[in-house]
């Protein structure tokens, strides 16, 4: 399986319409690649909470469309990040709002859609501006001359909770992709909670990450890819960066099968 993490950096000074045109030829440039990945809210800002309701859009908004024509021009299936989309509320008191990834496949369709579940800000940011999500997604994405691979959706802030995981890896995950908006300040959580989800739920963890400073936060950068044995394949620095890596996910379950800790679950 042939995998693009595209670390976007961006700063206060660029429109989304001009980082979606940027976003887009990164996406199209990596024709020949089974899965390609960007970060995070990429389009409205991680951290610029200020204008996520001005920027919202539904799963078929601008940023989703162009996403649709870059993957389909790629011919990649593409985890394009997510953005604040915008929809009925689901019940009353709701915003209507929530943080959602969106991805394509190789034919431009919008195949899958993720709301996140853990809400980064203790109890104030993402809490009070956007709904939770409740869905586990796990999808098939197909790769180039083999079986397609079950991959498992979250996003940033859901890396510290290991319930949620757990539960992927019992949808049948067998690769994990984690896209954020994680700050400089906490980076090594960031590297150190990807290795432990790999090591202890034996999938390989695609972590894209931002790059750059907006909204007086410096992003963490440092988008890693890590084999089901918690080693790690690949590390970005901390400026825009395209990781390109091929993965053997044959290893997953040979290594499932000769260290079979799994199977000896006992609570939950």
């Amino acid at each position: 399986m042939k995998v693009a993490l595209i670390q976007l950096a961006y700063g206060d000074d660029e429109s989304v319409a001009d980082r979606t045109r940027r976003a887009a030829d990164l996406v199209r440039a990596q024709s020949g690649h089974d899965l390609v990945v960007l970060p995070e809210l990429w389009a409205p800002g991680g951290f610029d909470y200020r204008r996520w309701d001005e920027r919202a859009e539904p799963v078929h908004g601008p940023v989703a469309s162009a996403m649709a024509d870059a993957a389909r021009d790629a011919g990649v299936t593409l985890h394009a990040g997510s953005v604040i989309e915008r929809g009925e509320p689901l019940e009353p008191g709701d915003k209507g709002l929530w943080n959602t990834s969106l991805v394509f496949s190789p034919a431009g369709e919008l195949v899958a859609t993720y709301r996140k579940i853990h809400r980064f800000g203790f109890g104030e940011g993402e809490p009070l501006l956007i709904d939770a999500g409740a869905d586990l997604v796990v999808i098939d994405v197909p790769v180039a001359g083999g079986d397609p691979v079950r991959v498992g959706l979250s996003t940033c802030y859901d890396l510290r909770f290991p319930e949620l995981y757990r539960r992927l890896v019992d949808a049948g995950a067998e690769v994990l992709v984690v896209p954020a908006a994680w700050p400089m300040a906490r980076v090594e959580h960031w590297t150190l909670l990807g290795r432990a989800r790999a090591m202890e739920d034996q999938c390989v963890v695609l972590q894209c990450n931002t790059a750059g400073t907006h909204a007086r936060h410096e992003m963490g950068g440092h988008s890693q890819v890590v084999d089901a044995t918690g080693k790690v394949l690949a590390a970005a620095g901390a400026d825009e960066q395209v990781l390109s890596i091929d993965i053997d996910t044959a290893a997953i379950s040979t290594w499932r099968e000769s260290f079979p800790v799994l199977a000896d679950r006992r609570l939950g």
